[in-house]
């Protein structure tokens, strides 16, 4: 009977379409709060190198055929690089200056020899465990990240040999060394595969390793920087791309596409979760502001109920269950319907060739959390203001 007279005086108009925007807010809330997570989590994992990272070189010209221009970085272009406001870090990728050359050690494969070229990078650009990624002279062996062409290049190499080919977690307990020298000297070190990468064309050894190569076997000249490791700010990758093509760089086509790719789809889905966030406070506010409307149109039954004893919390309380009631199943609805859209995005991100995690991200689920209890304290706060000044 307390719920007829107190909500008997309602406009269904107004709750209807509070309802509804209140719904398309909250799906497309949750929905745009997974993606954008799940896209620029895209490609981690997958490469040693971290997510916005790119090695980037100066474009080959027939100047530089020439000798007319050159192909390494100094020290003010890098500075240049890393004052603009869209690079979070920018560091050179030091090459040997000194022979080496990479073979295979156990008995349980035939021998296999390759002159290599060796590269270091900083290791907060590298998607791997700092402890698994140090060096010291008196150490067992050489941690090293292999090129994928070069494990291809090994594998067609064993098939046309006749020889079983390795897969990824074969290789990896396969003993190998590494034999630097130069005119007068030789040394051999043990080394061990930890990791693999499709962005780098060289291997990738710890620093502590090439310092010790350069300064023991260098052929002497000076170290040039011909190539930089840049990392980009999230959603900035169109910038990156404008100051490559201004300065006269490049990087690995993969590379440009998949920074490209979480760059856009990650800005349509932020500029969707800012309309998102609008739609569910604007709806919110309607909500409330018809909370407020229902109890100015029901002051008389209010005061009748208080004058003849019931306490103004309990009515406070009606009011405040009635439309918590609602919006959590305006949040249970919008959740139904992102499980609909989930399913149908999934397969088109992974029929496009994006194969992002199919799992569920905290944060969406967080956001439904935040969303009910703002409402529900708000909610309670403007019951609870409309009642006692009718008290």
């Amino acid at each position: 009977m307390l719920n007829h007279l107190l909500f008997r005086n309602q406009d269904r108009l107004q709750l209807t379409v509070a309802i509804i925007g209140s719904l398309l807010g909250i799906t497309f809330l949750v929905t745009s709060i997974h993606y954008l997570i799940k896209v620029n989590e895209f490609g981690e994992g997958s490469e040693i190198l971290g997510p916005n990272t790119l090695i980037v070189q100066k474009k080959i010209s027939s100047g530089t055929t020439l000798g007319l221009t050159k192909t390494d970085f100094s020290k003010r272009e890098l500075e240049k690089i890393q004052h603009e406001p869209f690079i979070e870090e920018v560091q050179p990728v030091i090459s040997n200056n000194f022979n080496i050359s990479f073979e295979t050690a156990d008995e349980l494969v035939p021998r296999f020899r390759s002159d290599v070229f060796v590269q270091t990078v900083d290791p907060q650009f590298l998607d791997i465990q700092p402890d698994g990624w140090e060096w010291d002279h008196e150490d067992e062996y050489v941690p090293m990240i292999m090129p994928r062409d070069f494990l291809v290049m090994m594998n067609t190499f064993m098939s046309a040999s006749g020889i079983p080919q390795v897969s990824d977690e074969t290789i990896k307990t396969i003993k190998c060394k590494f034999t630097i020298w130069n005119g007068n000297k030789k040394e051999w070190a043990n080394c061990r595969i930890v990791g693999f990468t499709n962005e780098v064309s060289s291997i990738l050894v710890p620093r502590e390793f090439m310092k010790y190569g350069n300064d023991e076997y260098g052929d002497g000249s000076a170290q040039k920087i011909t190539q930089v490791i840049i990392s980009g700010k999230e959603s900035e990758f169109g910038l990156v791309e404008k100051l490559m093509e201004k300065r006269g760089l490049e990087s690995k086509n993969s590379q440009m596409v998949v920074g490209r790719l979480k760059s856009i789809v990650g800005t349509l889905f932020a500029v969707v979760l800012g309309i998102s966030v609008i739609a569910v406070i604007l709806s919110g506010l309607v909500l409330i502001q018809y909370l407020q409307l229902l109890i100015t149109k029901n002051a008389y039954e209010v005061r009748t109920l208080m004058r003849i004893g019931y306490h103004p919390k309990r009515i406070i309380n009606r009011f405040f269950r009635y439309f918590t009631l609602i919006f959590a199943s305006i949040i249970a609805a919008g959740f139904g319907i992102f499980l609909l859209f989930k399913f149908i995005l999934d397969d088109v991100f992974t029929s496009g060739g994006v194969y992002i995690d199919t799992g569920f991200t905290e944060w969406s689920i967080i956001s439904l959390v935040v969303a009910f209890s703002i409402f529900a304290i708000s909610s309670y706060l403007s019951a609870r203001k409309g009642i006692f000044n009718e008290y």
